[in-house]
């Protein structure tokens, strides 16, 4: 039997209720929308019949099984079933060592007050779901879809654990689909054991060879979703937009996709072979067990791997050299086999020569706490030599002002210099290869409600069409608002088109290394022209 229920999120004020009417929300509140469920929201799969539910306007499936996987496998098809399967809770997420738990008083920060991280249970063996979002099923039109790779590094985060990653109201302002999905993570991701031999000969870079397999699962199903498989855009930040820039170098990926954006994420390389050998076989030891490939790891729990991880990543950094940083090492690594080059580092791979670039930055990313027009220039200027000496200060202090004339002194401490240097590397060595194009922005926009400023993932509440469901960091006031309006506009452009566009902003000229176009995205946007290279360069050296 079809079931109706309703979500009232809209206030009614005492007349209205008098009345038997309810006030209409105000921009920004969720809307009264009806859901249903049943038979007319089936779809059939190639591995079997799913039910999602229809929110308002737009069919919603949630945690969809995209493939399968044995402890360190490779990820494999799911298998096929009968009757109708549920699709409408979130999966679980891939195990890790520090679920994001921000309700303790020692955590209240305007970081993680404003972020919202959801609490979500974790299974190993049931993490390799996606949700999606669509407008139409079976209805035989063909609409662009953007898959989303959460952040996290490659060792948290999920596909739900920010408010704004749900795609309900980016599927509805664009008409296209949206996806998004978990894989797994840290060393059961990104453990290399090829160096066992045998069953274990593909058994490196499995977190990735999961998101290929359900980009795999999009292509041989989105159809049915209202989607077309032709015209896919991969997305992510953070450490998802270092997992994008490592699935233009992977040949299994090849085709899947046509265009990207690298979210404050540009990963221009990888771990090398070596290494990740090294720190598997190590971690193979660290658990009591004889390297070979009859090595068997399902007796041990979770938290033992981490521990063996710690320890043998601790012992191979020191033997290698490397600044002994915990879980050392397991991230994607050139295998020659998954990953047969170095993306970015320093050719664009071959592999995605035709694919469309979408590249960026956030003004302050990693500082979260900015105290704008808290101390004088002078104070600037003497924290400054601190940091970097007097004369590299000097320098650095003239390329700003040349570079942000109108800028708060303060700034000049906040200010991001690497992440935005890596994607100025990644997109001129895409502009390099001759073949499809990129387009650069910096986001500049900042929060008044708290100190935030333009960090690390502000723009996702506004290129996902969702600041309502991320208020605590935006300040949901008009300005927010009016903002989404050009950023999910120049996205959802970018997405159906592969040029970002929309009213309000300046036309978007493509990357050259000549001129060096960046898109400055803020209330008033703008174009740049290589304007803060000086600054980058000074900021980058290292003499």
């Amino acid at each position: 039997m079809k079931k109706t229920f309703y979500l009232l999120a809209a206030m009614l004020v005492a007349a209205g209720c008098a009345q038997g009417t309810a006030k209409a929300p105000a921009e920004g509140q969720e809307e009264i929308r009806p859901i249903t469920a049943g038979p007319e929201t089936q779809v059939q799969t190639t591995y079997g019949t799913v039910e999602g539910y229809l929110d308002g306007t737009i069919y919603t499936f949630k945690g969809i099984q995209y493939a399968k996987a044995d402890r360190f496998m490779p990820p494999q098809d799911p298998d096929s079933f009968e009757g109708v399967r549920m699709a409408k809770l979130y999966g679980p997420q891939a195990p890790q060592s520090e679920t994001l738990n921000y309700n303790y008083e020692s955590t209240q920060t305007d970081y993680s007050f404003g972020n919202n991280f959801v609490i979500e249970p974790m299974d190993e063996k049931g993490c390799l779901v996606l949700n999606v979002w669509t407008p139409g099923i079976n209805d035989g039109k063909k609409r662009p879809v953007f898959v989303w790779c959460h952040g996290g590094g490659y060792m948290g985060g999920s596909g739900h654990d920010l408010p704004c990653y749900e795609g309900y109201s980016l599927a509805k302002k664009g008409d296209i689909v949206v996806v998004n999905l978990n894989h797994r993570l840290n060393i059961l991701g990104y453990i290399d054991l090829t160096a066992l031999g045998g069953k274990y000969e593909h058994s490196v870079n499995l977190g990735q060879q999961d998101i290929v397999k359900a980009l795999e699962w999009i292509h041989k199903n989105i159809e049915k979703f209202g989607g077309d498989p032709a015209q896919v855009t991969v997305g992510g930040q953070s450490g998802g937009g270092g997992k994008v820039s490592t699935l233009m170098a992977m040949p299994s990926a090849k085709g899947l996709f046509q265009r990207v954006t690298v979210q404050s994420g540009s990963g221009l390389g990888t771990g090398k072979k070596e290494i990740s050998q090294k720190l598997g076989l190590e971690v193979v030891r660290q658990l009591g067990l004889t390297p070979s490939a009859n090595a068997d790891f399902s007796k041990f729990t979770y938290d033992e791997l981490v521990e063996a991880g710690n320890k043998a990543a601790a012992k191979v950094a020191e033997e290698s050299g490397a600044s002994n940083r915990r879980m050392f090492g397991f991230g994607p690594t050139e295998d020659g086999y998954v990953i047969d080059c170095q993306p970015f580092a320093p050719d664009a791979p071959a592999e995605s020569k035709d694919v469309t670039m979408l590249i960026g930055t956030n003004f302050n990313e990693f500082n979260f706490d900015m105290k704008t027009g808290s101390m004088t220039r002078e104070q600037v200027v003497a924290e400054l030599e601190k940091r970097m000496g007097k004369e590299k200060a000097a320098s650095f202090v003239a390329a700003f002002d040349k570079a942000y004339p109108d800028a708060d002194p303060t700034d000049m401490l906040y200010i991001d210099t690497s992440a935005r240097y890596r994607a100025l590397q990644q997109a001129a060595s895409k502009y390099n290869q001759n073949g499809a194009k990129a387009y650069v922005y910096l986001f500049n926009w900042r929060p008044k409600v708290n100190a935030l400023g333009a960090s690390h993932g502000m723009e996702l509440p506004f290129m996902f069409n969702n600041v309502a469901l991320e208020r605590e960091m935006t300040g949901s006031t008009d300005r927010a608002y009016a903002f989404q309006q050009k950023v999910a506009d120049a996205w959802i452009s970018y997405i159906k088109t592969g040029v970002p566009s929309a009213a309000g902003l300046p036309e978007w000229e493509p990357y050259d290394t000549d001129n060096g176009a960046t898109m400055i995205l803020d209330d008033v946007s703008k174009i740049g022209h290589n304007y803060d290279k000086e600054l980058l360069e000074i900021a980058n050296s290292h003499e």
